[in-house]
């Protein structure tokens, strides 16, 4: 039986990873699987998705405006358009099922396969889009990687991420990861991102801490991002604008200090590192909410952004690091609050909502 899926999550890294890792998940189970991912010209999509190896469709873009505008009036032709689009892309390649994962790609997806094709929605923060709000309103299933976030029915299953991630040996690429980044190959390492443009305030408090991280033997391997500021030269502190190995970050670290959007909650847990967490202080206040469960669950720690000063990470960090059977116990729990199979149980509850849907077309 040949099974058609198509996937719904482009525009930013943080819908795409979970919609190719979730495409890689079905591709194990049913190595006959058709996978075929829904894009736009706008965004990574066209990056990211051809060099995992998956046929991409292009659907034009329907951002929403914020405000009134002249887009706005647009915007009724814009959606009917892509769904079209949409149509002509599930018909093509006989779709057995559409699983979107949030974002303007999404949108036109579900509303284009609504009455036709079945829907699976994935979300993965806390509060749900409103892409997602929409998908799950007729959808067959819907997946969350958090409990509450107020879509119906809701089923969690974690956030899917790559095996490279899921699968990784800490203890046993520690010696590599530590020589990759020129890191002390003994001594307690700290983990510092904030995301592909870093983070100004976690790069502020890193900056004002390294003396005292320095002094206690701690070395830092600190992403600082494409636009923001290294801290000054100091023994044991490796500086880099980007890390493309995350594998071999988390391989080298003992702790992070990190933002909490949900890849990042869901990667750091999966590889079991216990984590300060800082969430942005815009928005909706989801990232709060991404990392409370490990929080609660003894992971974690949570520290608003106001508060994350050089002072507040040493004074948080330092007991911690200096303390391996702390750092394991957290490690643990980090771990224990994950969900490292998500890629796999999304997978199989897409594939079940295929196969019921195949039932009344017969064996292809």
């Amino acid at each position: 039986m040949t099974l058609s899926v198509v996937v719904a999550g482009g525009g930013s890294a943080g819908h795409i990873e979970p919609a190719l890792a979730f495409a890689d998940a079905v591709r194990r189970a049913h190595p006959d699987a058709v996978v075929t991912a829904l894009g736009t010209e706008r965004g990574l999509d066209t990056t990211l998705i051809p060099a995992r190896g998956y046929p991409l469709r292009l659907i034009p873009p329907v951002p929403l405006p914020r405000k009134p505008s002249k887009d706005l009036l647009r915007l009724p032709g814009r959606v009917r358009t892509a769904i079209g689009a949409v149509r002509d892309v599930l018909r093509d390649v006989d779709a057995d099922v559409v699983v979107g994962f949030g974002g303007y790609v999404s949108l036109p997806a579900y509303l284009g396969a609504r009455g036709r094709v079945p829907v699976v929605v994935h979300e993965a923060n806390a509060r749900a889009g409103l892409a997602n709000k929409v998908g799950a309103r007729f959808a067959a299933a819907v997946a969350t990687a958090v409990p509450g976030t107020g879509l119906p029915h809701e089923q969690v299953v974690g956030m899917p991420l790559r095996r490279s991630i899921t699968g990784l040996d800490r203890a046993g690429l520690r010696a590599e990861a530590r020589a990759h980044f020129g890191l002390p190959a003994d001594g307690p390492v700290l983990l510092v991102f904030g995301g592909s443009q870093g983070a100004r305030t976690l790069n502020s408090a890193v900056a004002a801490a390294l003396p005292g991280l320095a002094e206690a033997g701690v070395a830092v391997l600190h992403a600082h991002g494409k636009t923001g500021t290294a801290g000054p030269e100091t023994a044991g502190y490796v500086p880099l604008p980007y890390i493309e190995r995350m594998d071999l970050a988390y391989a080298a670290a003992d702790a992070v200090l990190g933002r909490c959007g949900m890849t990042t909650v869901a990667e750091v847990t999966a590889v079991g590192l216990p984590a300060m967490y800082v969430p942005l202080p815009h928005g909706n206040g989801e990232q709060a909410l991404n990392a409370r469960p490990v929080v609660a669950n003894g992971g974690g720690i949570l520290v608003p952004d106001a508060e994350t000063t050089g002072e507040r990470v040493l004074a948080e960090l330092l007991p911690l690091l200096g303390d391996p059977a702390r750092l394991a116990a957290m490690g643990a729990a980090a771990r224990a609050s994950g969900h490292a199979d998500a890629d796999e149980r999304l997978a199989r509850l897409a594939l079940d909502v295929a196969l019921g849907a195949t039932a009344g077309k017969g064996v292809r």
